[in-house]
């Protein structure tokens, strides 16, 4: 092995090694609350958006399961929240994904149906977990033991977790949707108000998926 490899292979161990580092400080809260039970983390996707649902995740991952990289959805790049996804999805003990329509949402508002799609995530989990860790929220008419972590995707793997397969389930949702309805650029912009969307939405009026009390100052 040459100067340059050994170079290389320092670099990406001590890389490796600061990963696994940051990860270890991502799994304080599931020890913490680890003799309590089965610890689940719980995220949203997709509260702001002008069209789509709003998309919950569910994850109860093994004691100190190592999945490195994983961090809050919104930190990745979609390759790697797709690579993530696979390996949650195979890792895991048990996943759920909540998920309420935009007709819902304008019937409740936003956070009435984000507490509505946690609960459906939380219960299609299979499995009842013995402690939620949330980010941010309590989730009302859920009789689980919940702890609210302000900025929780970045300070718990359980909940990095569940907003990664939120996350990808709503991309993939959303990059569906642009195939059977044209011309708002969903495939791109995922529902947000971007200048392509919005420039649809005034061309072509709201479609099916449209949240209408979110649109009244486009249409």
């Amino acid at each position: 092995m040459n100067k340059r490899e050994e170079e290389k292979r320092r670099k990406q161990e001590e890389k490796l090694a600061k990963e696994r580092a940051r990860l270890d400080t991502m799994r304080t809260y599931e020890r913490e609350y680890g003799g309590y039970g089965a610890i689940c983390g719980i995220d949203e996707v997709g509260r702001g958006p002008l069209a789509g649902p709003v998309v919950a995740g569910a994850v109860i991952l093994p004691e100190e399961c190592e999945i490195l990289w994983v961090n809050d959805s919104k930190q990745l790049s979609p390759k790697k929240r797709e690579a993530l996804y696979d390996e949650i999805m195979e890792k895991a003990i048990a996943t759920g994904i909540g998920m309420v329509s935009p007709a819902r949402i304008d019937e409740v508002n936003i956070l009435k149906a984000t507490y509505e799609a946690m609960g459906m995530a939380i219960e299609n989990l299979g499995i009842r977990p013995d402690v939620l860790l949330n980010d941010a929220v309590t989730i009302p008419e859920v009789d689980i033991f919940q702890v609210p972590i302000i900025k929780g995707d970045e300070k718990s793997v359980s909940i990095a977790a569940a907003s990664i397969i939120a996350k990808v389930t709503r991309d993939r949702l959303m990059e569906e949707y642009d195939r059977v309805i044209p011309g708002y650029d969903f495939a791109s912009n995922k529902g947000y108000g971007t200048k392509a969307h919005i420039a649809g939405l005034k061309k072509q009026g709201p479609s099916p998926i449209h949240r209408m009390t979110f649109i009244g100052k486009y249409v």
